[in-house]
């Protein structure tokens, strides 16, 4: 699977550095710093920003980390945040809830536990309608079945299998799939699909993705299967 990007928004720099330590160390996630409001949200808003989630401190030295949660949602940013703060009185929790934050946890936390929450709360996100995932020079949103390509101002859309099929590729993270593993989780075991079947999705899903067809850059055939190469015609 590949690496998530984790926005870290916190201004104590030891700590910061110790919650990057933990999301290398899990091999899941690829942690982005920011120490302040103006920070984050030059980070947030850069033209080829991504994150996953927001780990997000309210006591910042340039605001509140509750304002920038709210002004985020406002802004359409439908990731997860979990806030993280000292002060855990009822209030306090209710105000960072109604801000838009999907989770809270109170300082001192145990980092095993908050890695265990930003897990969920990315389960929850994965199989929401708000989920999209950067594919080369598209966003992919499967709950709809389609691809966006901003730079064209272009939609492409799917079918259901051509949808599960990028999603399974997407969640390998660059590595090959063989046509069996991907023939399982997309039909299901029926004996009655083939790998033409496969073979015949996969050649009409590069015929809407791949800007030639014939020169694939993105669905990629390995020996035994395929893989998806999310960095290809990055914008």
């Amino acid at each position: 699977m590949a690496a998530r990007p984790i926005l870290i928004v916190e201004d104590d720099a030891t700590l910061r550095a110790t919650l990057a330590e933990q999301l290398i160390a899990d091999g899941s996630f690829l942690p982005v710093e920011a120490a302040s409001v103006a920070e984050a949200a030059a980070k947030l808003c850069s033209s080829d920003a991504y994150f996953d989630a927001v780990l997000l401190n309210i006591g910042l030295p340039d605001g509140d980390g509750r304002d920038l949660c709210a002004k985020l949602r406002r802004d359409g940013m439908k990731m997860p945040i979990i806030m993280l703060t000292g002060a855990d009185a009822e209030h306090d929790v209710v105000r960072a809830l109604d801000a838009g934050a999907n989770d809270y946890i109170a300082k001192p936390f145990r980092l095993n536990e908050l890695l265990a929450r930003l897990r969920a709360q990315l389960r929850v996100f994965d199989n929401s309608e708000d989920a999209f995932f950067p594919i080369g020079p598209y966003l992919f949103r499967p709950s709809a079945r389609l691809l966006l390509e901003p730079a064209r101002n272009r939609k492409v859309r799917l079918t259901d299998k051509e949808a599960k099929i990028l999603k399974f590729l997407y969640r390998a993270g660059g590595r090959p799939v063989p046509r069996r593993i991907l023939l399982n989780e997309v039909w299901g075991y029926n004996n009655t699909v083939t790998t033409h079947t496969l073979e015949t999705h996969i050649y009409r899903l590069r015929q809407k993705i791949e800007p030639d067809p014939s020169q694939v850059q993105l669905l990629l055939t390995e020996r035994r299967g395929y893989r998806l190469n999310t960095a290809a015609g990055e914008v």
